[in-house]
C-alpha cells in the first residue's frame, strides 16, 4: 500500500513536471514569435522554487491549474499568492493602492497600467496555458473564451484589459500569424519598455 502511494506521488511529480516544462516551452515560442526573446527565457522559472513546485505536485490533475485544487481544498493558494508576487506578466501583480486623490482616498485597491511587453507575455501565457489545458481539442477561441468567462472578477486596470481583450479578438477571429504580426509592428513597435 505504501508503494503504490509512493507511485502515486511520483507519477504526480512526473505529470506536473512535464506540464511546467510544455507550458514554458509554448510560451518561449509565443514570445519568440512577439520578439520577448528574454521574457520568453525567464517565463515562469518561480514554478520550479520549492514554494510553487511542491504544493503544484500535491494538487496536481493533469487537467487544470493545481493552484484551483489548492485553493478548493485550504481556501487559498500558496503557490499562486507566490507566483503573482514575482511574475509581471500576472495582472495581479500590479493591483496596489492608487496614487493619492485616483480614487477619493477610500483606499481601494486598483489594477495598475501594465507596460504593453508583459500585457503581450501575459496573451502568450493564456494562450499557451489554453494549448496545454485543452489539448488536441484547442482552437484559438479558447483563451478568449476563458477570458470572457472570467473577466468580471478580473481587478485589471481597463486600458490593460482592452488591449488584452482586442488580441484575444484577434486571435480568435484571424487566428496566430496575423496576431504576432500585429503585435510586432504596432504594439511593441515603439515600445520603450523593452
Amino acid at each position: 500500500m505504501q508503494e503504490e502511494k509512493e507511485l502515486s506521488v511520483f507519477k504526480k511529480m512526473k505529470g506536473h513536471w512535464q506540464t511546467i516544462n510544455r507550458h514554458k516551452k509554448e510560451v518561449m515560442k509565443l514570445c519568440f514569435k512577439a520578439g520577448l526573446y528574454k521574457q520568453g527565457l525567464l517565463h515562469d522559472l518561480s514554478k520550479y522554487s520549492p514554494d510553487e513546485f511542491i504544493p503544484g505536485v500535491k494538487y496536481y490533475q493533469g487537467y487544470r491549474s493545481p493552484n484551483n485544487a489548492q485553493r478548493e481544498m485550504e481556501g487559498a493558494s500558496t503557490a499562486w499568492l507566490h507566483h503573482k508576487g514575482r511574475n509581471k506578466h500576472h495582472f495581479e501583480y500590479w493591483v496596489d493602492y492608487p496614487c493619492k486623490g485616483l480614487n477619493d482616498g477610500r483606499g481601494k485597491m486598483v489594477g495598475m497600467q501594465m507596460p504593453k511587453r508583459y500585457v503581450v507575455e501575459m496573451f502568450c501565457d493564456r494562450v499557451a496555458a489554453g494549448k496545454i489545458y485543452n489539448g488536441d481539442a484547442y482552437t484559438d477561441k479558447h483563451p478568449l473564451e476563458y477570458f470572457e468567462k472570467g473577466k468580471d472578477h478580473y481587478l485589471m486596470n481597463p486600458k490593460t484589459q482592452r488591449l488584452l481583450h482586442h488580441l484575444l479578438k484577434m486571435l480568435a477571429q484571424k487566428g496566430e500569424e496575423e496576431t504576432f504580426s500585429y503585435i510586432r509592428k504596432n504594439i511593441l513597435k515603439n515600445d520603450k519598455s523593452r
